[in-house]
């Protein structure tokens, strides 16, 4: 089964796509989700980041402070490699984990791996086949990220000045989609890739 690799900069509409991506019957593998998993309370990789960090980014309730931990890596780089060295491989054991699960469908004979950092982490790049990019212009990605998770304009700035530049993410790419419009544009787009990808997929099977 081919594995499609989607990744875009905050904000640009990943998590959308892969809805969208949902919706056709195409299985979903998503890195963040894993990694929320993995830092759930009770979870030996949040211990770990206790240890790592401090008990002060571990809440009352036993749960992550995500905003206190996020806030922390941005304003320091070794802190946020730290915690890459912590988390990526185990996020990539179980993300290999799910994409062999998934080889036994035999419908539609591709399935997606959502990866926030596909080009700032090398792991992923020998197991995707083909790698798609939503990017959308940068006034919308603050617009976007700073509705949907209440962060500040600098917080996603610094958040976006941490990834690849568009221009980078937009050359390294197999397929682009122009996310600047409605979820129903969106859509489109993402079931017009699909029934381009079912026919490469038949080709190539």
């Amino acid at each position: 089964m081919i594995v499609i690799a989607l990744t875009g900069g905050i904000g640009s509409g990943k998590s959308e796509a892969a809805k969208q991506f949902k919706k056709l019957g195409v299985p979903v593998v998503d890195t963040d989700a894993i990694a929320h998993a993995l830092t759930a309370t009770g979870e030996p990789t949040l211990a770990e980041v206790g240890r790592t960090f401090g008990l002060e980014f571990i809440n009352a309730d036993g749960t992550l402070n995500r905003a206190k931990l996020r806030a922390h890596i941005l304003s320091d780089a070794k802190e946020r490699l730290k915690l890459e060295a912590l988390l990526h491989p185990a996020i990539y054991a179980s993300a290999v984990k799910q994409l062999t699960a998934n080889q036994n469908q035999l419908h539609p004979r591709y399935q997606v791996l959502v990866v926030p950092l596909f080009f700032e982490n090398n792991r992923y790049q020998a197991i995707a086949h083909k790698v798609l990019v939503i990017d959308c212009n940068e006034a919308l990605q603050i617009e976007r990220a700073m509705a949907r998770s209440g962060l500040s304009e600098p917080e996603v700035k610094a958040m976006m000045a941490a990834q690849v530049s568009r221009e980078t993410r937009r050359k390294l790419s197999d397929e682009v989609i122009e996310n600047n419009g409605s979820v129903e544009e969106l859509a489109t787009k993402i079931n017009e890739l699909h029934k381009k990808l079912i026919n490469t997929c038949i080709v190539n099977k």
